[in-house]
């Protein structure tokens, strides 16, 4: 069975490069170096156009996955926003404050997202228990979890998303995230037998305005979305 790659993007040159290297699936965003936000409503009427399935994040701002009333209402258009734009899919996730999952907010959430495809986002990575976690986002009907197995990078993760994905048993799709690169992709594939994996796909930039840096408008070095590792990705991938 083939293997899709799901590439995370936060600008239209981004868009563009992902969907030139061959990715299977975008995860469209804002500031991918917070972890990913709610993509401006530009970006979304640019991932109309590509040819391949766009799943858009659903988080207003950056910090723990905790949402009050005021989240939920501007999730809640944001979710609005990417049917109107014709988008396949929306990326979401709460925690409570003891990092459990916010069932309630999840389950209305996903109600308003009826008809479009869902992720389950890293939210599932901070909660105190995966095992009990996972059934709650099979119960929400969920399509998949993008998860790095509970640490920050899943190759540090393998044993519990092998553990995972065994008692996922086909019921959700465990889609490893976070670090993948060509180099351990084939690593993970191995130990998880994963269908379908998540990366940014990225190389270092260097900023070409100091004046910018000092300002701080940008960072002096930023991670962009670049075709060719996208290519290698793939590569990866298809040589197992």
């Amino acid at each position: 069975m083939a293997v899709l790659l799901e590439v995370c993007v936060d600008s239209p040159q981004g868009l563009a490069a992902a969907i030139l290297g061959g990715a299977g699936r975008i995860e469209l965003c804002s500031a991918l170096e917070l972890g990913g936000l709610t993509p401006l409503a530009g970006l979304m009427k640019a991932a109309s156009a590509a040819p391949i399935p766009v799943y858009a994040m659903i988080r207003p701002h950056p910090g723990p996955f905790v949402f009050d009333a005021a989240d939920e209402e501007a999730m809640t258009a944001d979710i609005d926003a990417v049917r109107a734009f014709g988008l396949a899919g929306v990326v979401i996730g709460a925690n409570r404050v003891d990092g459990t999952l916010d069932m309630p907010l999840i389950s209305r959430l996903k109600a308003r997202a009826e008809g479009l495809g869902s992720t389950f986002h890293r939210a599932f990575d901070l909660v105190p228990d995966a095992d009990a976690a996972l059934e709650q986002a099979i119960e929400l009907g969920c399509e998949r979890i993008l998860t790095s197995g509970c640490v920050p990078k899943a190759i540090d993760g393998l044993e519990t998303l092998s553990r995972l994905s065994s008692k996922a048993a086909g019921r959700i799709s465990i889609m490893p995230g976070s670090g993948l690169r060509p180099g351990n992709v084939a690593d993970i594939l191995r130990a998880t037998g994963a269908s379908e994996v998540h990366a940014s796909c990225s190389s270092r930039v260097d900023s070409i305005d100091p004046r910018a840096v000092a300002f701080g408008f940008e960072a002096a070095t930023t991670s962009r979305t670049d075709a060719d590792v996208v290519r290698q990705m793939r590569a990866a991938i298809e040589a197992i």
